[in-house]
């Protein structure tokens, strides 16, 4: 695997957990009510409600469509957790299908599953682009019937798996 992307290259220990969101992605994606986790340093909208880390997200009131991107690494099945029990989520993670969390909060609770063809290209806060892709392969996972059939129809390359129907 290439740590590189997640350390920025200063050994096993990440330097962020701020991987913004491509918005061209997002764009592909319609509109959401709620990003319970958007960065501090968001210069595009991915929600019309954004909660930063300042704001605790995970312990706040979730409604309507919400779009989550979590911080990756060890919180991340806290909310897989929470998409999964709001039941009308995206979530961009990366397709670790291995993982305990994948396990329980994917396979265990999501409608469908977009595997994203080649590798994202995060931005850094700011905006700008990372200098690597992302070291592993992304998944949209969808949550609830209406997101599992935009992920079919949002015409972002990959391979749509359903789960539920």
């Amino acid at each position: 695997m290439n740590s590189l992307f997640e350390t920025g290259g200063a050994g096993p220990v990440a330097t962020t957990h701020d991987w913004l969101t491509p918005p061209e992605l997002l764009a592909a994606l319609g509109a959401f009510d709620l990003d319970p986790c958007a960065s501090q340093f968001q210069p595009w909208k991915t929600a019309k409600t954004q909660l930063t880390i300042a704001d605790d997200g995970l312990a706040r009131e979730w409604a309507g469509r919400v779009w989550c991107n979590p911080p990756y690494g060890d919180k991340a099945a806290e909310w897989l957790a929470r998409c999964g029990a709001h039941g009308n989520a995206i979530a961009l993670i990366f397709a670790r299908t291995e993982t305990a969390a994948f396990q329980a909060h994917v396979f265990g609770a999501a409608t469908a599953l977009l595997f994203i063809r080649g590798r994202l290209r995060f931005r850094l806060p700011g905006g700008g682009h990372a200098t690597a892709n992302a070291g592993a392969p992304s998944v949209l996972v969808a949550y609830g019937t209406e997101n599992a059939e935009c992920l079919a129809r949002c015409g972002i390359e990959g391979a749509l798996v359903w789960l539920k129907k």
